[in-house]
């Protein structure tokens, strides 16, 4: 297999390869021999470009309501990097901070060359840590999927557990001691590993301000829908999410205008994974309702997409507003880690 061309513009469309990685690898037991905790750890991580997200039309850079910026496959040495399953970038556009599914911070510092994401910077990685000061992965609470932060809080969803852990990463930094937060009965029964993928913080200024929007994978409903949950805020309660066709929820955030985008995965074995971003306005997000909206971008594996898990949006310094999202490799040699940018088509 060449690894080489991997960040080159032919996506991958090797499915009875993504297959394996998407069935096999997640199963396979996580073990460290050694859970003392450890500074973080300054990580080099190479990025090579990808100039087209579509490589049958490499001059083609509007999809629907999103315009590609630029994207990066991201490798590094380090045994730790890989399968990051959420992201938040700063309102900088530059700073960022990640989680991976076998519970570890990355953080770092988009480098651009004009508008296109060109490299990361200032990387590093650190156990997440419990309130005891050991990594959580010590209690088997390693599977962190979902990530959503108000200044320097942070909360960390975690899958099979059901649990979210809330981190003062503003005081502590990467050496931050998670606290678990009480989850409503509905959380703690998501199915083991279909549980919480999106995290949210909804800004004070918006409706549902001060809420923690929680969505699973694929926890469903008595209709088939996917569950959420709002956590805080005005209005606590249950919704839902509607399933259209086998995708399922990876990951959502919300724009500066108020509306929740939701990222989409889809899998089967002969066409491998998909990808689609729905947007709903968040004044429908409440108690009982059932979500339902447009499609901004939806893309098969002919595309530069892989298992696509993370998103974040921020307002770049010339008022386009930026979505960012970022790919589960699995720890897989074939797989990607894909950072890819659009801009979004505001009304």
């Amino acid at each position: 297999m060449d690894l080489a061309s991997q960040g080159r513009s032919r996506p991958r469309n090797d499915a009875a390869a993504i297959v394996f990685a998407l069935l096999v690898l997640p199963t396979l037991a996580f073990s460290e021999t050694s859970f003392e905790p450890q500074a973080p750890v300054k990580i080099e991580v190479t990025a090579r470009p990808i100039a087209a997200f579509d490589p049958r039309d490499p001059q083609r850079v509007n999809f629907g309501r999103l315009t590609f910026r630029g994207g990066m496959a991201l490798t590094s040495s380090y045994s730790h990097f890989g399968g990051i399953s959420a992201i938040r970038v700063d309102a900088d556009g530059a700073r960022f901070l990640a989680v991976t599914d076998k519970g570890r911070w990355l953080r770092g510092r988009i480098v651009y060359e004009g508008t296109r994401p060109a490299g990361i910077a200032e990387a590093e990685m650190a156990p997440v840590l419990g309130s005891d000061g050991k990594p959580l992965a010590a209690r088997g609470w390693y599977d962190t999927e979902s990530i959503a932060k108000d200044g320097g809080t942070v909360w960390l969803g975690i899958e099979r557990v059901n649990r979210i852990v809330s981190f003062d990463v503003g005081k502590d930094g990467l050496l931050a001691r998670g606290e678990p937060i009480a989850v409503p009965p509905g959380i703690a029964r998501l199915p083991n590993n279909k549980g919480l993928e999106c995290l949210e913080f909804v800004p004070r200024s918006l409706p549902l301000g001060g809420t923690l929007v929680a969505i699973s994978e694929r926890g469903l409903d008595h209709d088939g829908n996917i569950l959420g949950f709002l956590l805080g805020g005005p209005s606590p309660g249950e919704f839902s999410v509607k399933r259209i066709g086998d995708f399922d929820i990876s990951d959502c955030a919300i724009t500066p205008t108020g509306d929740l985008l939701v990222l989409e995965r889809s899998f089967s074995r002969r066409a491998g994974v998909g990808m689609r971003i729905r947007h709903v306005p968040l004044a429908q997000v409440k108690p009982e309702a059932t979500l339902d909206g447009p499609a901004l971008i939806e893309a098969d594996m002919n595309f530069q997409i892989d298992n696509m898990e993370g998103l974040s949006v921020h307002r770049a310094a010339d008022g386009q507003l930026v979505l960012t999202l970022i790919s589960d490799d699995n720890f897989s040699i074939i797989q990607r880690t894909l950072l890819l940018q659009f801009t979004l088509a505001e009304p």
